[in-house]
């Protein structure tokens, strides 16, 4: 087996993007996003995961865009794809109707059953934040079978409970008692999956078999216990498996040289 030559060099993106793209298996079907989740599904797909099939949520099904699109409604995603149609057959064709395996997403708090809000912060009939809305994030999270969150750390993201539920995690109150339950039993036969890991600019974190976070991989330059102290709930750092692989010499010339040449989303 040959060893990987790590880069020396690597921004905190460069990181962020392989930690992502790692989370692609190689036949997946990617409901991709702008930004980060491109880089991500870009480089899957010139390295581990060439048969991966990404969806753009503006309409486009198994592009192969040349270099990386400015954003899911740039015509470059049509580039080769499969269909060229819009959102409804990117949601109800694809999505709803079973076919995604892997979806990236983002928010602005999420909790330690991977709840993650994108709505409001406060109380919702008068928050003191209210954001943009959902963009289809809960469409996206319920019906793919496995969700990556890619977020910022900050002890005021990362909550005992979110402010509001855009998207369901692995446990939710369930009506009328407010008592937080396996999402399984609350959805029944439409229960598809939920989130595998979150990515923060600190850690890896995935979920145990009760549906509560957990510390997986802590990236280089941070500690458990940082990231620990960056959570408002006590995060559980004993399964920690150590640092998050860095960046291969190999994966920073194709992020560069071929997923964005032109510097669109990288620095």
């Amino acid at each position: 087996m040959t060893a990987k030559n790590y880069a020396k060099d690597y921004k905190p993106m460069d990181l962020l993007a392989v930690a992502a793209a790692k989370e692609v298996e190689d036949g997946d079907v990617v409901f991709a996003g702008t930004g980060l989740p491109m880089l991500a599904i870009l480089l899957a797909q010139l390295t581990h995961a060439p048969s991966a099939v990404c969806i753009y949520e503006a309409g486009t099904v198994d592009g192969r865009a040349p270099d990386i699109p400015t954003s899911v409604g740039d015509a470059r995603c049509a580039y080769q794809a499969s269909i060229a149609a819009g959102l409804t057959e990117t949601f109800y064709g694809s999505l709803h109707s079973g076919y995604v395996d892997l979806a990236f997403l983002g928010g602005a708090e999420c909790d330690k059953y991977g709840n993650v809000n994108c709505t409001v912060i406060g109380d919702y009939r008068s928050p003191a934040k209210r954001f943009t809305g959902s963009g289809g994030n809960p469409d996206i999270n319920s019906f793919a079978r496995r969700t990556v969150f890619i977020m910022v750390q900050e002890k005021r993201r990362f909550k005992e409970h979110v402010d509001y539920i855009t998207s369901p995690g692995w446990r939710i109150p369930k009506w009328p008692s407010g008592e937080y339950v396996p999402k399984k039993e609350v959805y029944g036969k439409f229960y598809k999956g939920g989130p595998v890991a979150i990515i923060s600019n600190m850690a890896v974190f995935r979920f145990d078999e009760d549906g509560i976070m957990y510390l997986d991989t802590v990236h280089p330059g941070f500690t458990p216990e940082q990231v620990k102290d960056n959570c408002s709930f006590d995060l559980n750092i004993s399964r920690c498996r150590g640092e998050t692989e860095t960046p291969t010499v190999e994966e920073i010339e194709i992020l560069y040289n071929k997923v964005d040449p032109e510097g669109i989303f990288l620095p």
